[in-house]
């Protein structure tokens, strides 16, 4: 007679049992997903600007060309202890706290000959020329001297980052063209802070607008008004 039919016996429960997970491997388990999250939450903001890219340079329409050279792989902006940067005041500017926007770029010594004042107005010139999409720009300057600024510079100068740079610091991130200075270029930074694109030395504005306008247009999902 079986215990179920022994009259008044409980019913008996049978339980089976499965071998637990391993601590080795639930770590390990644990690890590949925390990673998946990470590069899920890296493509979700990176994809936009790259998206940009890949809408401005390769699916666009026939015949239309870039007018500044694209700089292929972008060059990423250096940490502050590669770019030390300090504002006029001689305080610490990290350069961490230029990324969010596109960036015009350019440098000179303090003394500020008649180039540099040509890149001055261009920069200040083409974010106005932007209208709407202006606030999504701003214009640096790095001075690559200790030297005092002209005054009579500064007025213009409002609303602009005016940095202090060493130029063998900056020479390590930014490349000019072969044979050319670097100070002869406006550089172009994305709002990554990735060094993207080099215009030509003397470069005509309105070419130079339009790369602008195309790249914020084919960013404008992303990129925000204003910092």
């Amino acid at each position: 007679m079986s215990h179920s039919e022994i009259p008044g016996a409980e019913p008996m429960i049978h339980l089976a049992v499965h071998s637990l997970p391993q601590p080795a491997q639930a770590l390990k388990q644990r690890t590949r997903m925390g990673r998946f999250k990470m590069l899920a939450v890296w493509a979700v903001c990176a994809a936009p600007v790259l998206a940009s890219y890949f809408t401005y340079y390769v699916i666009r329409p026939q015949g239309r060309t870039n007018y500044g050279e694209l700089i292929t792989p972008p060059q990423a902006l250096p940490s502050a202890s590669a770019l030390p940067l300090t504002d006029l005041q001689g305080r610490l500017v990290l350069p961490a706290a230029l990324k969010g926007q596109w960036l015009l770029l350019t440098l000179a010594d303090a003394a500020c000959n008649a180039a540099c004042e040509q890149h001055l107005y261009l920069q200040r010139q083409l974010r106005e020329t932007l209208g709407k999409d202006k606030d999504k720009v701003d214009r640096v300057w790095l001075v690559t001297d200790q030297q005092a600024v002209r005054p009579e510079l500064l007025p213009a100068l409002q609303g602009a980052w005016v940095l202090r740079a060493s130029p063998a610091d900056v020479a390590r991130w930014l490349q000019p063209q072969a044979g050319q200075a670097l100070n002869a270029h406006l550089y172009l930074v994305d709002p990554r802070g990735d060094w993207m694109m080099r215009f030509p030395v003397q470069g005509d504005p309105s070419r130079i607008k339009k790369d602008l306008a195309r790249l914020i247009k084919a960013n404008e999902s992303w990129d925000e008004p204003g910092r």
